[in-house]
């Protein structure tokens, strides 16, 4: 495996033989003056001598990260400012694939860091990403408003050379191209410094959103007196409650900690109707009743910033300029797909709602409330489907799921293979680490698996690598998941929800995009994709963990090795189509109110966010969804999503791609299922191909016809049936 350039111990240097060869010019031409950035030493210095160069946590400790991002922006400035300077003739190697070259050093130490501060975070981390995140926002500005390296990206875009391109590399100069354009690089020297600002102050917002968040959600985990409270929960959450109450100085005493969403897993089984209210309102309220960790105050500048923004660079609202490069590229088109699902969703809701208003009123309860919701379609599922998750935990048991059933389907499939390995130190003692072997035997990549909640680790679940894969830069890819599955109590094994398995294939899909990345550039690899593609290959990987010989494989009782009876699978695949009003309802209400809130003016977005909100989700509600019983799976405090984490304007890509995924597993189940020959056929039209084609064309090439929405609303069971 080639490396990237290393920095050396004394001085990191910049010069022309980091950018590869220069097409028609000579090189004593093409070499601009050396650059140099200060002095770096740090544990991120060199590439990691560790296979497939997988971070070394044995050496790196919590104050290396700061010095080692100001070290890699600022030689990854020098590195920006050698191609702007060079004096040769732009060319697309001189300037395209030389831009795609830099910046080795701060890609080592981002990859670890950003998991870090997600996965593990201490105030340490804190501090550093508050410091850090906008002068990495800046060295973006840097680069895509530099005038004099936009003049030679558009002479390379616009000369024979460029236009003559073909495959990744027309990819990867007409992507370039689009960013600088994206991002301002055509206005005016007085334009491009109030863009700075505005990006600079955008920066510190959504770092301080996402710290608060984190926070807040930790400070509003709810506590109970008594053990009675929590009528309902198994003996082992109770237990685990307690001990997370004395973990907080609190003996005798319980605490629920809160997960991201607004439902808590905990409402669908606490007996106790007013301990259910208690959680609730905890959840819906965690950052929004003033006090610290109030988020209220960020949302509103940070909605009218990027309105502000939008305007700035000519556009009518912030998520026309977010959708520039999607697979859906208009506000409108995505609002209109997502309104097409809101009859049937609406009929729904209101059918499943007279149900359990029923059953609520066999209990002494007059008048439903989101609280209860959960509850009583728990009941009736139990009910109609002869289904309780203590059924059902049982035969999931975590490691095992992920070594014989998700690895499996991926070895069944792709004819990929895994071996455990337990010489590579990990950021913490409950993680798993496992080398991936392709097909014909050869290294393919490094797997690592972090599947436990903890009070420091941001809620839901995640893919991302330590390392990307480029032939450019000879490095395969380092890929890590990470799941927020309750922890086992002590001396008990990890089991999982039906849920939580369902996650652990959803997000092995978006590591198998990052796994079989087969591209030469880096920012065209993987998972480099637009938020509503780059959810396809994850939500297509959910299919797998129903595949009869997939499921036989993994789903065994922790104490008696029994495979799940099919009786009792036939119940969870039937009982999945129950409570859509709230499954589908909660994303499809986040989806549409986070589109609301980025097509607003400036006017518009500086109004009190919570007023806003319930403006939106009224007017929902008149379009026929119950949002008065079934608020939307992120509130608009503690949407990280599209505050912190990238999705605003986005989160309609869950919608969108799972779409696509059914569309495409009908594809699968029409030519003969689960196969290795279907699986060399998804890995050779998208699952490898990262952003070297266009998305329609990778899907038109998977399944020979463009997305159809029909199996989607068959699986969610909104085509009309009881």
């Amino acid at each position: 495996m080639k490396t990237r350039l290393l920095a050396a111990s004394a001085h990191l240097v910049v010069a022309a033989t980091l950018f590869g060869g220069c097409t028609g010019v000579s090189a004593e031409a093409a070499t601009p003056a050396p650059a140099t950035a200060p002095a770096y030493s740090g544990p991120f210095a060199q590439e990691s001598t560790l296979p497939f160069h997988a971070p070394d946590f044995s050496t790196i400790k919590d104050s290396d990260y700061q010095p080692a991002l100001e070290a890699g922006i600022a030689a990854k400035r020098a590195e920006i400012e050698a191609i702007a300077d060079n004096p040769a003739a732009p060319t697309f190697d001189n300037t395209i694939v030389a831009m795609d070259r830099a910046g080795s050093l701060l890609s080592r130490v981002e990859g670890v860091f950003d998991q870090l501060v997600s996965a593990n975070t201490n105030e340490t981390l804190d501090a550093t990403d508050t410091a850090m995140s906008p002068k990495r926002e800046a060295l973006k500005d840097e680069i895509y408003l530099n005038g004099k390296l936009f003049a030679r990206v558009k002479a390379v875009h616009d000369d024979a050379e460029g236009q003559a391109l073909t495959g990744e590399d027309a990819m990867l100069l007409g992507t370039t191209y689009a960013k600088f354009v994206h991002r301002g690089a055509e206005l005016d020297a007085a334009h491009k410094a109030q863009l700075k600002k505005m990006n600079l102050r955008i920066a510190a917002l959504e770092t301080e959103f996402s710290q608060k968040l984190t926070a807040g959600t930790d400070a509003a985990a709810v506590v109970f007196d008594g053990k009675a409270d929590l009528a309902g929960l198994s003996d082992a959450d109770i237990a685990a409650a307690a001990r997370r109450a004395a973990d907080k100085g609190m003996p005798g005493k319980y605490v629920l900690a809160l997960i991201n969403t607004t439902q808590q897993p905990a409402l669908s089984q606490l007996t106790n109707r007013e301990s259910r209210r208690k959680l609730f309102e905890a959840s819906v309220s965690r950052t929004s009743h003033g006090g610290e960790f109030d988020t209220t105050a960020i949302v509103t500048e940070l909605a009218t910033l990027r309105a502000e923004k939008a305007r700035l660079l000519g556009l009518p609202d912030y998520a026309t300029f977010q959708m520039y490069d999607r697979m859906v590229t208009a506000p409108k088109k995505a609002m209109e797909f997502m309104t097409g699902f809101v009859p049937a969703l609406g009929a729904t809701q209101s059918r499943e709602a007279a149900i359990l208003t029923e059953a609520a009123a066999a209990d002494g309860i007059d008048a439903l409330q989101p609280w209860d919701w959960g509850y009583y379609a728990e009941k009736v599922r139990k009910a109609k489907f002869d289904l309780d998750d203590a059924q059902i935990k049982p035969y999931f048991d975590v490691w095992n799921t992920l070594e014989n059933g998700v690895f499996y389907a991926a070895t069944q499939t792709y004819g990929i293979t895994f071996k455990r390995r337990t010489d590579l130190p990990v950021y913490h003692q409950t993680m798993r680490v496992y080398e991936v072997h392709d097909k014909d035997g050869s290294p393919l990549a490094l797997f690592y698996f972090d599947p436990y909640a903890r009070p420091n680790k941001q809620g839901g679940a995640w893919m991302t690598n330590f390392v990307e894969q480029s032939y450019l830069l000879g490095d395969k890819p380092v890929v890590v998941n990470t799941l927020n599955i309750t922890p086992p109590s002590e001396g008990q094994p990890p089991l999982a929800t039906w849920d939580d398995v369902t996650t652990m294939f959803h997000e092995f899909g978006h590591a198998l995009h990052g796994m079989f990345a087969s591209q030469k550039y880096p920012s065209l690899s993987g998972t480099n994709t637009a938020r509503d593609f780059v959810e396809f290959p994850s939500q297509f990987n959910e299919n797998f963990a129903t595949v009869p010989s997939v499921l036989q494989h993994f789903a065994k009782h922790y104490q008696t090795g029994e495979t799940i009876p099919d009786a009792l699978m036939q119940k969870i695949e039937a009982a999945a189509k129950w409570n859509q009003g709230l499954g589908f309802g909660e994303t499809l209400e986040a989806a549409m109110l986070d589109m609301h809130w980025h097509t607003l003016t400036p006017e518009q977005a500086s109004q009190p966010p919570m007023a806003f909100e319930a403006k939106v989700l009224g007017g929902m509600n008149a379009e026929g969804l119950r949002t008065d019983l079934i608020p939307p799976r992120y509130r608009t405090p503690y949407f990280r999503h599209i505050w912190s984490n990238g999705y605003s304007a986005g989160y309609y890509a869950y919608i969108w791609t799972e779409m696509l995924a059914h569309d495409g597993w009908d594809w699968v189940e029409k030519n003969g299922g689960m196969t290795r020959a279907n699986g060399d056929h998804i890995r050779a039209t998208f699952l490898g191909q990262g952003h070297s084609k266009d998305y329609s064309v990778m899907y038109h090439n998977f399944t020979g016809h463009d997305p159809e929405l029909e199996p989607m609303l068959e699986a969610r069971g909104l085509t009309g049936g009881k």
